[in-house]
């Protein structure tokens, strides 16, 4: 067993929007502790005339807060008891009065509780906000802690997780278990290795802690995509009847709402942005029942809509609400108009959206682009189909057949063959005759003659009939 003294305050951390960039703390929900009624299968704290089991063969890490009365108590083969100041067990002689029969109540098992399930976490951007229960709205990548997050286990708590996943090791900024916060890489390795570090982490990966802030004014990648479908294996998607569902990028289910697209460059500030938007539209009453998440996004770029050749950064917004979303559309034209009129002062370079219910930004300009795209792409694999085949001929790879007749024989073949016979070209002419038939004359058949004929290049411009400059103009 291990004693604790009394955890001291927790001292509540503010820092600048501006200045920290993706810094979110993710909070553990699940506990191992003894005074939660959930941990029991008779949903009910044990009292003096109750058996306490835990399960045998399995490891666990108790929390206790204050002292409690039983009958008997069967303990697990391997496990521990984190007793806070005072807490402890004792036994009652004869029969509790408050406590009714008695019964045999058993500890649940805490072994599939994974670190990778998104419905096991909580948000916020600030230790205050975790206590106020100010959560933040995510996609489900990034509802599980990213690599710039600061991970809380509460202070007062002990706890079991699976860690398990694709990679070795599970980077974040730091990690904050049972009141003491780590930042040091080697320090919270020690504190993994301890009694207590092994019942409470188990599974194949290691939580490596001492990664840096996000750097990138303009937001950070969460990281978490390699594990993409092993976070979907712990989700249960709803079904939905909205006209046409949208899975926003990091998701694993179809929502119905809108999906904002924010195109930035240079001087975009993705909190500052994140507070523009808060302040100014999400405090609407209108829109108290959105829930919204802002992210950088790397969108997979594809040929045709067919052939992939790299990823763009992008700014994710996702408006989710309830099945038909009819006011997510409306918070998403606000935004896109005022991505529009302010971009320029935002580091915006434009902006659009799709909403679930078929409608988006841009659907006029969509179509006739895709049309463009089409014809664009088609030009393309015609040119490099020429290009392979002039590059296979004169490597002789690829030969001409060499029985194709010349124009000047087919030019002939057809004089003779329409009109029955060779022509009559008439009498000779001495002046235009061969030259080796005329008196040497200056100037004439002389080799100078053929520069007189010059070639020039030209070159070959396509004008988009779409094409319309005011519409790419967001400051009109």
């Amino acid at each position: 067993m291990k004693l604790l003294g009394k955890t001291p305050d927790v001292l509540l951390l503010f820092f600048c929007l501006v200045g920290a960039v993706d810094a979110l703390h993710k909070q553990w929900i699940p506990d191992t502790n003894y005074e939660n009624k959930t941990n029991w299968d008779k949903e009910a704290v044990p009292c003096g005339n109750d058996i306490v089991q835990f399960p045998a063969q399995r490891r666990v890490s108790v929390f206790v807060e204050t002292t409690h009365a039983v009958q008997e108590m069967r303990l697990p083969v391997d496990g521990e008891f984190i007793l806070n100041s005072g807490a402890g067990f004792y036994v009652v002689s004869g029969k509790d009065p408050g406590c009714g029969a008695g019964v045999t109540t058993q500890f649940r098992d805490s072994e599939s509780l994974q670190w990778f399930n998104p419905a096991l976490w909580q948000a916020a951007a600030t230790l205050e906000d975790l206590q106020r229960g100010n959560f933040l709205f995510s996609v489900h990548d990034e509802g599980v802690p990213c690599q710039y997050d600061d991970v809380v286990f509460k202070s007062r708590s002990s706890f079991r997780v699976d860690t398990s996943s694709s990679q070795s090791s599970i980077p974040v900024k730091s990690v904050s278990v049972l009141g003491k916060k780590f930042e040091s890489r080697s320090e919270f390795s020690q504190y993994l290795s301890s009694r207590s570090g092994q019942l409470q982490f188990r599974g194949s990966s290691v939580v490596a802690v001492g990664n840096q802030e996000c750097g990138d004014p303009s937001g950070c990648d969460c990281g978490n995509s390699v594990n993409h479908q092993r976070i979907c294996n712990t989700v249960t998607c709803a079904s939905l009847s909205c006209t046409k569902p949208l899975v926003p990028v990091g998701h694993c289910c179809r929502v119905c709402g809108a999906i904002v697209t924010i195109y930035y460059a240079a001087g975009f500030n993705l909190q500052t942005y994140r507070q523009r938007v808060h302040h100014l539209f999400l405090i609407l009453p209108k829109y108290k029942s959105i829930q919204l998440g802002m992210s950088k996004v790397f969108k997979s770029q594809r040929l045709m809509g067919v052939i992939p050749f790299g990823t763009s950064p992008e700014i994710q917004v996702v408006a989710v609400e309830g099945e038909k979303g009819s006011q997510s559309e409306g918070l998403a034209w606000d935004i896109v108009n005022d991505a529009r009129s302010h971009g320029y002062n935002l580091g915006i370079t434009g902006a659009d959206f799709q909403a679930s219910s078929g409608s988006s930004s841009d659907q006029t300009g969509g179509s006739a682009g895709m049309v463009v795209g089409v014809v664009f792409g088609v030009f393309i694999v015609i040119t490099l189909i020429v290009v392979i085949v002039a590059v296979l001929i004169r490597k002789g790879v690829v030969r001409m057949p060499s029985s194709l007749p010349s124009l000047g024989s087919l030019n002939r073949s057809s004089n003779v063959a329409d009109l029955g016979g060779p022509i009559d070209h008439g009498f000779d002419n001495p002046i235009f005759d061969r030259p080796n038939m005329l008196p040497d004359i200056p100037g004439v058949y002389a080799a100078e003659t053929n520069h007189s004929i010059s070639m020039t290049q030209t070159g070959v411009h396509f004008v988009n009939p779409v094409y319309d400059e005011n519409e790419t103009d967001f400051n009109a």
